[in-house]
């Protein structure tokens, strides 16, 4: 199953679907701003004509959720859950996919630095504060911009051509290297003084 809906929150959603007086509403589940640290898991109403011909219908005991195709691969292993608590209780969307890039053959050069700035780089950039991000792709050059504990960093450079650079170059080969367009003279959060 793609996303588990729970008993509980099954229940609570029928409730509010029932509310709505609208015979056949349903519910939608997508991703805004999927594979990015941005990406927030949404669930809305979906009235009767407002889903999507390539949505995936889970059919429900009491209602129909539409998975917007687009967010798919994001939502896979996504737990909806409702737990009641002394002030009613909470609905809870679990979606360990949701911000992690997806790449294939076809992806372009920009989804690809992406991606391993997300799963390779920045991982281990965090453990200094910092991150790293990618501005634009120019002349087949990245161009990166660092930022928390990174910007104003006296250890950047080597950061940037050792780390960054060697990673992209040996993951995408037609990268022909990496810029980096910070402002390194504000150094307020700099790791390395």
């Amino acid at each position: 199953m793609l996303i588990t809906i729970t008993e509980s929150a099954q229940d609570y959603l029928a409730e509010l679907l029932a509310k709505q007086e609208v015979e056949g509403i349903g519910i939608r589940v997508f991703v805004t701003q999927p594979g990015t640290p941005y990406a927030e898991t949404c669930i809305a109403y979906c009235k009767p004509g407002e889903s999507k011909p390539e949505d995936k219908v889970m059919e429900l005991k009491s209602f129909n959720a539409y998975i917007e195709a687009e967010s798919e691969t994001y939502l896979e292993e996504a737990l909806v859950d409702y737990a009641a608590d002394r002030m009613g209780g909470q609905l809870t969307i679990k979606a360990p996919n949701a911000k992690v890039p997806r790449i294939s053959d076809d992806s372009s050069i920009t989804e690809r630095i992406n991606y391993y700035l997300v799963t390779e780089i920045n991982p281990g950039l965090a453990s200094h504060g910092g991150q790293v991000n990618l501005v634009e792709v120019a002349d087949d050059y990245a161009v990166l911009q660092f930022g928390g504990g990174c910007q104003g960093c006296g250890m950047a450079d080597v950061t940037l051509k050792e780390g960054i650079e060697k990673t992209l170059l040996e993951r995408i080969p037609e990268l022909k290297g990496v810029r980096d367009v910070t402002d390194h003279s504000e150094r307020a959060n700099a790791y390395y003084k």
